[in-house]
């Protein structure tokens, strides 16, 4: 079964802004490619969204609704409902977590 793959508005202004930060700060050839490479792997979840894995943020307090892969250092988080999958969170890795995901996915349960 194949699933569709939606962004949210979060998702799709994280994706805006990271082309934004890279094409300033190393060039729009470079921001194109990782945005294509970010899709690529989203979209990819479309055949088995469940190969990725508990956010680790989440899993310590118990918090199993969200999935995640990887395009490094960016992280791609998202939630499986029936045959849908949602992103929610496109992010480099390297800010703080624990305080972005809560404030952008404990308020989405």
């Amino acid at each position: 079964m194949a699933f569709t793959v939606l962004l949210t508005e979060d998702a799709a202004g994280d994706l805006r802004d990271l082309y934004t930060y890279i094409s300033k700060h190393d060039s729009p050839k470079k921001a194109e490619y990782v945005l294509d490479q970010i899709e690529k792997k989203f979209v990819s979840l479309s055949k088995l969204p469940e190969r990725g894995v508990y956010p680790t943020e989440l899993q310590s307090i118990g918090i199993r609704d969200y999935r995640e892969i990887f395009f490094k250092p960016y992280r791609i988080i998202y939630r499986i409902d029936n045959e849908n999958v949602y992103v929610y969170l496109i992010v480099d890795g390297r800010r703080d977590m624990q305080t972005l995901l809560q404030r952008r996915l404990l308020g989405a349960l």
